[in-house]
C-alpha cells in the first residue's frame, strides 16, 4: 500500500489540486481543491493528502467564526472540504488520512482538542469513512447547501 502523508498546502502541489476529477454526485457534497484555495481567509488552512509524494486529496481546517454553528468548542477545529480525486479513490488513502488526522492536528494545532465536521445526511460513503476513524454522530444537524448535514465530533486526548 502507498505511504500516505499530510502535508500544508503548497503550491507545488498546485497543478494536482487544480486537475481534481470527481462525480457529479460528489461534487454536490464537498468543494473541489481548486475552488476552495481560490476563496480561502486567514483562517483556513489547506492540508494536502500525498501517497507517494503525488497530491491524492485535499481538506482545509479552520479555526473561525464558522465553528459555532457546530460546537461551542472555541478550542474545536472544522474539517471541511474533503476530497480523494476519482482516478485515485478505492486505494483506502481518504481512510489513511482519517487515521494519520489526531496526531497531524495534535502536532501543527497544539490548542485544539475537538475535530468537528459536518456531513450530508445522503453522503453515507462519508459517513462510514468518518464513523470508522472515530468521529462521533452529535445527533446535532445543520443545513448545509444541498440539505440537511449530521454534524460529528473526534475529541483529541489530550497528550499529558
Amino acid at each position: 500500500m502507498n505511504e500516505v502523508t499530510l502535508e500544508h498546502f503548497s503550491r507545488i502541489y498546485q497543478k494536482d489540486l487544480t486537475n481534481f476529477y470527481l462525480t457529479k454526485e460528489q461534487e454536490q457534497f464537498t468543494t473541489l481543491p481548486a475552488d476552495q484555495l481560490d476563496r480561502l481567509t486567514t483562517e483556513q488552512f489547506p492540508v494536502v493528502i500525498l501517497a507517494e509524494q503525488k497530491a491524492v486529496g485535499f481538506f482545509v481546517l479552520e479555526q473561525s467564526g464558522r465553528l459555532k454553528n457546530y460546537t461551542p468548542n472555541e478550542s474545536a477545529c472544522l474539517l471541511a472540504s474533503l476530497s480523494i480525486t476519482k482516478d485515485q479513490q478505492g486505494r483506502g488513502y481518504a481512510k489513511q488520512a482519517m487515521e494519520l488526522l489526531t496526531e497531524w492536528v495534535r502536532k501543527e494545532f497544539p490548542a485544539c482538542d475537538e475535530i468537528v465536521l459536518s456531513v450530508n445526511l445522503k453522503n453515507d460513503p462519508a459517513f462510514r469513512l468518518y464513523l470508522s476513524s472515530g468521529f462521533e454522530d452529535t445527533g446535532r444537524r445543520v443545513t448545509g447547501p444541498v440539505g440537511e448535514q449530521r454534524v460529528m465530533s473526534l475529541k483529541l486526548e489530550s497528550q499529558t
